[in-house]
C-alpha cells in the first residue's frame, strides 16, 4: 500500500507538487504557511525589493533560528555530559576512601 499523499503547497505565490507521508502534512503546511507569513511581513516593510530578497531573508531567518536552537541542545548535552563524568568520578573517589 503506498502511503504517500500528493499536496500542493503555496510558497511566495507558487505552488509546488510534493509527495509526502501522510504523518507530514500538517508539518509542511505549517512550515508553508510561517514562510509565506514571514515573507507578507517584508513585503510590507520593503516596497523595493522582490520576492528573491523576502525569501532569502526568510531563510536567514529562520536558519539563524535553527542555528540558536542547535546550540542551545548542543550545550545541554555538553553540561549532561559533564554532570555523567562528574557523577562518575565521585562515584570513584567515594569507594577509594
Amino acid at each position: 500500500m503506498d502511503d504517500k499523499l500528493s499536496i500542493r503547497v503555496n510558497v511566495a505565490d507558487r505552488y509546488y507538487p510534493l509527495k509526502i507521508g501522510r504523518d507530514e502534512e500538517e508539518r509542511i503546511r505549517k512550515a508553508a504557511r510561517m514562510i509565506n507569513e514571514k515573507v507578507l511581513q517584508y513585503k510590507q516593510k520593503y516596497v523595493d525589493k522582490d520576492i528573491q530578497d523576502f525569501l532569502a531573508m526568510a531563510a536567514l531567518q529562520y536558519v539563524i533560528q535553527l542555528l540558536d536552537v542547535n546550540r542551545k541542545v548542543d550545550d545541554k548535552d555538553v553540561s549532561h555530559s559533564i554532570k555523567e563524568i562528574s557523577d562518575r568520578i565521585d562515584a570513584v573517589m567515594m569507594t577509594k576512601e
